[in-house]
Order: structure tokens, then sequence, then C-alpha cells
């Protein structure tokens, strides 16, 4: 493996775009190789086994083009795919999930009360309550699924009334009434973050995989003797499975213009 061997990063759709910009602002000599697989999203909708089978061939894209890491930039994909892909992969890319890295940001809370909110797959799999069990700290964790935030987002409604709506008949239930912490367990809940924390009016601590992705990945490339210490000279690619107008618009608001989407549909390929 090479230092200078790209970086992938793949998502469902526009959520892993968050990720993304985060690792290029804190690793600007990393090239970027982004999979958006907007032709199966959402994933938090679909079975364990579709889920799987998508990751895996998104996986393989990105070992097709040497990436030196993958980053699963989905927490849906991380909760049930993420023992497959180390296995599958694991030996040729180092595999970076969104989960881990929010775990440990628990691990230095004094909050006792932590609520969570994500797709039906990453609340239904329970895979953060079982990584805080395992921290011993005796918390107590409310999740609760949100389904129609992801979508909501992906569609653009970005500055409509109605998100607000949406939004606050979420953080109404009565399963996060109590809580002192709110773990966002998606990637495309960032987008909307502000509004999360003006409802709750600096009441509750806010918690996203970007607080600490970005350096997450560094040190662990740092260790392993794999960040890239010369300047980036190569563009960074961004492939999607179906180039949607939704897509086009949306990732605008992370790159401007300056982001070169291309439609790659890998998942038709023998």
């Amino acid at each position: 493996m090479n230092s200078e061997f790209p970086i992938g990063i793949f998502d469902s759709g526009i959520g892993g775009l968050t990720v993304a910009r985060e690792i290029i602002e804190l690793m600007p000599n990393e090239k970027i190789i982004y999979f958006g697989d907007t032709l199966h999203l959402p994933y938090g909708e679909k079975s364990k086994e579709k889920v799987v089978n998508y990751c895996s061939k998104i996986c393989h894209f990105l070992l097709s083009k040497k990436c030196k890491a993958i980053v699963i930039a989905c927490n849906s994909a991380s909760s049930l795919a993420l023992d497959y892909i180390k296995t599958e992969v694991g030996s040729n890319s180092i595999i970076f999930n969104v989960i881990d890295p929010v775990v440990d940001c628990v691990n230095n809370l004094q909050n006792k009360k932590i609520g969570i909110i994500g797709t039906n797959a990453t609340i239904n799999s329970k895979v953060y309550e079982s990584k805080i069990d395992k921290l011993k700290k005796k918390l107590s964790v409310f999740s609760l699924a949100t389904p129609l935030l992801a979508p909501m987002i992906e569609s653009g409604f970005h500055d409509a009334s109605i998100k607000k709506k949406i939004i606050a008949t979420y953080l109404k239930h009565n399963k996060l009434k109590e809580i002192e912490t709110l773990i966002l367990g998606c990637t495309h809940y960032p987008l909307i973050e502000s509004e999360i924390k003006n409802f709750y009016n600096k009441k509750v601590n806010v918690i996203s995989s970007l607080n600490a992705i970005g350096l997450h990945i560094k040190n662990k490339l740092q260790k392993k003797k794999l960040l890239n210490e010369t300047q980036n000279s190569e563009k960074h690619e961004f492939f999607v499975s179906d180039l949607t107008t939704s897509f086009q618009n949306s990732s605008k608001i992370f790159f401007n213009n300056d982001i070169n989407l291309k439609e790659k549909n890998i998942f038709n390929e023998k």
C-alpha cells in the first residue's frame, strides 16, 4: 500500500459528502474517490442482505481504484455490513466506519442519558447500544428511528419550513424526553444539525460523526505511515450509481461547482 493512494468514501447518497468534505479540509494532500449509491438510497429501508451486496460491489470498485482506505460513510451500512466488509476486503484496505468515532466521544462524556436518532436499519440493529454498553459506564440509551429525515434531506428540503415540523415531531417524542446528549446516527443529519440545536436551545449536547471521524482517520493513517505528505495534484473523483438532479443540486452545498459527478452503475457490470 502506498501513502499516495487515494481514500475511498461511500454512502447511499449525499450524506457521505459531509464526511468527504471533512476529510478534504483536514487532510488536503489526500485524493478522495467518492461513490454515492443513489440508485439504492436510502439504505436504512433495505434488508441486510441487499445492503451487504451493495457494499461489497462498491468496495471492490474502490479497490480497483487502489484506495488505501475505505470509509463507510453511512451508519446503516456500518451497522449491517461492517463485519462482512472487513472480512472480504480488510486485508487490502484500511476500513473505517462512522460509528466507532462517535462511541469514542461518548466515552468522554459526563452525561448519563444518551439519545440516538437514525434510520430504521441503524436503530433496529442496536449497534450503538451494543458498543456503548461495552464502555461499562452505566449510561442510559434511548433510540428513535427517524426514517423521514434522510429522504427529506436528499430531496432538497434544506430551506423549507416543512423540515422544521418533521424535525420537531421526532425530537418531541417521549423516548427523547429526558436526554442530555443526542447522537446524530446518520451522516445526512449534520445538514440539519443547526435546526436540531435550535430546537434544543443549547439544553442538549449534540454529537455527529463529523466531530471525530476526520481526526480518527488521520491519526490511524499517521500511525500506519500512510498519510500523504506530498501535495495532491490529482483531482478528487465523485461517482454516483444514478446521476439525479437532486444529487447534483445538493452536492453544490459542499463543493459549489468544483465537483465533477460521473455516473457509473457498477451493479450491472459483470
